[in-house]
């Protein structure tokens, strides 16, 4: 692994961090009391991060992507990780699971959304499956040239910015050595077809202006040349997606968390008590060191994970080990970062505590710490077991 940052990666970097610092941040407050983004902002952000070719940086060149492998990939998603995510998320990365579109999908589905016309947002998560994917209830029955789809997917991100969703449903069941279990299928679902309606949850305390879905299915009918994928495979064309998202929630983390140790490292060499800047005490020193030393290692497992998947080699352990490593990470230089600023670092218009309230979400979403050292367990142990 190269550890070299080409010509290309540093411009790619320095265009990302001038957009981040000129139309994202200065904007973050403001999201963050109204809890909702403008409507003329979200378009101004759009329009500006396509002028810039920033949007759909990680699709392929061939479908009118950025083209970017993994690891410059996450180099990126690192600084756009710096700004909240309501903003960050409108210099769209979609949902590479639409790699799978074929025939009429490209031209409906896949090659407006890289171009930014049209936006996906992806419903597995339903109040009775979250962490177990496979107990999901949601069901698509098929009926003549249609699948009629009944069900509820809740916690569905940005889906009220949404042109279609990609949804999950049982169509099936199959019986294996380990008793029946459910065969999933995955599908387009416009917004606007009858049956579907999306309404916002409550507002979560993390990610202010960044919102979460209630997706209901009353006798929904779409097409069957609305399933992505083959009928009962909707896992096998997920799987790819879920380990690239877990990386690029690491790498979001780690941008997120050099932000915070910043902030710190700032107020500890001008805060000065006892007659000498706060950062000269060893209380206060060691706890930059242990927040700069875990921060390399999430960087580390991230980076190499990111390496791997462009070799073809990552393996779903690599991806929960740098998305678990990154996220508690996080979530210790957040509170780190508070404790040194103190009481400052606690108030409503200070931005370390916004930074310390989106940390929290980070170990839930996208598979939960739990969920992650399991699989890193079950691969260490498997090779063992007879």
């Amino acid at each position: 692994m190269d550890f070299a940052i080409s010509t290309e990666q540093q411009l790619i970097l320095d265009t990302v961090r001038k957009f981040v610092d000129a139309e994202l941040m200065p904007y973050e407050e403001e999201v963050d009391r109204a809890g909702e983004i403008r409507p003329d902002l979200k378009d101004q952000v759009r329009r500006r991060a396509i002028e810039q070719g920033l949007y759909a940086m990680n699709f392929p060149a061939e479908v009118g992507g950025g083209g970017l492998d993994n690891v410059t990939m996450m180099m990126v998603e690192k600084e756009l990780g710096k700004a909240c995510y309501a903003l960050h998320f409108l210099v769209a990365r979609p949902s590479l699971i639409l790699m799978a579109c074929e025939g009429a999908q490209r031209e409906e589905y896949l090659l407006p959304t890289v171009k930014g016309d049209r936006i996906d947002c992806f419903a597995i998560t339903e109040p009775g499956a979250g962490s177990d994917a496979f107990g999901i209830a949601s069901k698509a029955v098929a009926d003549g040239d249609d699948f009629v789809i009944n069900g509820t997917k809740h916690f569905i991100s940005h889906a009220d910015l949404a042109d279609f969703v990609i949804v999950f449903a049982v169509t099936g069941t199959q019986e294996t050595p380990k008793g029946t279990r459910k065969l999933v299928t995955s599908f387009l679902v416009d917004k606007g077809t009858p049956g579907f309606t999306c309404t916002r949850q409550p507002d979560a305390v993390s990610h202010r202006g960044f919102h979460q879905c209630v997706l209901t299915f009353e006798d929904c009918r779409v097409n069957k040349r609305q399933v992505l994928g083959k009928v009962h495979k909707g896992f096998d064309v997920a799987n790819e997606w879920l380990g690239a998202q877990r990386l690029v929630l690491a790498a979001n983390c780690c941008g997120r968390a050099e932000r915070i140790l910043g902030m710190a490292a700032e107020w500890a060499a001008s805060r000065k008590q006892f007659g000498q800047a706060i950062g000269r005490f060893q209380g206060v020193s060691f706890k930059f060191a242990d927040m700069a030393t875990e921060l390399a290692a999430a960087e580390l497992l991230t980076m190499r994970a990111a390496w791997k998947a462009d070799q073809g080699t990552m393996t779903p352990e690599d991806a929960a080990m740098a998305k678990l490593k990154a996220s508690e990470m996080l979530a210790m230089v957040a509170d780190e970062g508070v404790q040194v600023m103190g009481g400052m670092g606690v108030m409503g218009d200070v931005a370390m505590s916004r930074l310390w309230r989106d940390a929290r979400v980070e170990r839930i979403w996208d598979g939960t710490s739990e969920i992650q050292r399991h699989i890193i367990s079950r691969a260490t142990l498997r090779p063992h077991e007879s």
